[in-house]
C-alpha cells in the first residue's frame, strides 16, 4: 500500500488545478476542492471484505469506515454511493441484513444514499464512495499540527487483532460484539467536538494503523508525534491476541513501509508496537487540540464517548515516538 500511495502521488498531483485543496500528492484521507461559491467539497471512497461474521455488523462497520473519512477532514457528509461485489452463493438471508444495517448507519449520518455498482465477485467487498461539505476555516488537514498541540482518540485500537481472530475462529464473542459496536460507530460527535474546540488537523485510524496514520500527520506538518504507551485504549482481548502473535497482515506490511519513521522505547511491550503498526477497521479520531482549548473538547463530546490523551506533538523531525 504504500508502493501504491507513492505512484499516486506521482501520477495524480494536485497542483494541476487552482480548485484542489487536497489530492493524491498529499497525506489527507479525502480529495478536497474548493466550489464556485467558495465551499468545499469533500470526496473519498473505501470498501472491504469482511472483518465479522454477521451480515449486519458487517454493512454497519463499512459504512461507518466510509463515510470516517469526511469527518476526517472536517467535513459533513451529503451524499454516499454503493461500491459492492458479492459471491454467486451469497443469497437474501446475507445480503438483506447487510444492506439494511448500512442504510441504518448513512441515514444516522444525515448522507443520502443515491445509488451505486454492484458486480459478482469471488471474494465480497463492500463499501460506499462519499461526498461531504465543509468551509476552509473549518477543513481538518494533516500539515497543520504544532508543537505543543495535544493528541487525542477517540475509539481503542486493536481491532486488527479481534478482526483476525475472527476469520481463525479463535475468538470471544463478547469480545467481537463489543468490537463491532466500535467499529459501527460513527466519528460525527468526535469531527463536532474538534470544531467547538478550533482543531485544524485530524485523521482517522484506519488501514494504515495508528502508527501510519499518525505518521501522515507528522511528515504533512514536519513534526514529532510523541505518543505515550500506557494512555494508549485498547479493545478488551485485543492485547492478549496481539501477545500470541495474532495480528492481520497490516502489522507486518505497514512495519515494512513505515520504516525508520517511527522509534519506539525499548519499555513498550512487543506486542503493543505490533498493535500500533496494524491495520484498523472504522478506527476513531486522532485530534490535535491547543492545551487551551482543551476543555472546550472534551466538554463538547457527548457523555460516555470514548476519548483518551495519548500524546503530544512537538517540535523536531518528521517521526513518531512511542515510549
Amino acid at each position: 500500500m504504500g508502493e501504491l500511495a507513492q505512484v499516486l502521488r506521482t501520477v495524480a498531483p494536485a497542483g494541476n488545478s487552482e480548485q484542489v485543496l487536497v489530492g493524491a500528492d498529499g497525506f489527507d484521507d479525502a480529495g478536497a476542492i474548493r466550489a464556485a461559491d467558495g465551499s468545499i467539497r469533500l470526496y473519498s471512497t473505501d470498501f472491504f471484505p469482511p472483518v465479522v461474521d454477521d451480515p449486519g455488523a458487517y454493512g454497519a462497520i463499512a459504512a461507518a469506515n466510509s463515510i470516517s473519512d469526511i469527518y476526517a477532514m472536517g467535513g459533513e457528509p451529503k451524499v454516499v454511493l454503493n461500491l459492492a461485489g458479492f459471491p454467486e452463493d451469497w443469497d437474501d438471508s446475507v445480503t438483506r441484513p447487510l444492506f439494511e444495517a448500512a442504510t441504518a448507519k448513512v441515514r444516522e449520518s444525515g448522507a443520502l444514499w443515491i445509488g451505486g455498482h454492484t458486480v459478482r465477485s469471488a471474494e465480497p467487498l463492500f463499501g460506499f464512495a462519499v461526498f461531504g461539505e465543509t468551509t476552509e476555516d473549518r477543513l481538518f488537514v494533516n500539515s497543520a499540527a504544532e508543537a505543543g498541540d495535544l493528541l487525542f482518540l477517540t475509539k481503542p485500537i486493536g481491532a486488527g487483532s479481534l478482526t483476525t481472530a475472527v476469520s481463525r475462529g479463535e475468538f470471544d464473542p463478547a469480545q467481537i460484539r463489543a468490537a463491532e459496536r466500535g467499529m459501527a460507530f460513527l466519528n460525527r460527535d468526535a469531527a463536532t467536538a474538534g470544531h467547538v474546540a478550533g482543531v485544524r488537523a485530524a485523521t482517522d485510524i484506519t488501514g494504515f494503523g495508528l502508527f501510519g496514520h499518525a505518521g501522515n500527520i507528522a511528515k504533512g506538518s514536519q513534526v514529532t508525534i510523541n505518543l505515550r504507551s500506557v494512555a494508549l485504549p485498547l479493545y478488551e482481548g485485543a492485547a492478549e491476541l496481539a501477545a500470541a502473535g495474532i495480528l492481520s497482515g497490516g502489522s507486518a506490511r505497514n512495519r515494512q513501509s513505515l520504516g525508520d519513521l517511527i522509534e519506539v522505547a525499548g519499555s513498550v511491550p512487543p506486542w503493543l508496537a505490533d498493535i500500533c503498526y496494524d491495520a484498523e477497521t472504522s478506527g476513531g479520531l486522532l485530534l490535535a487540540v491547543k492545551p487551551e482549548r482543551q476543555q472546550d473538547f472534551l466538554t463538547a463530546l457527548p457523555e460516555k464517548h470514548h476519548v483518551s490523551l495519548v500524546g503530544e506533538v512537538t517540535a523536531g523531525p518528521a517521526k513518531i515516538v512511542l515510549q
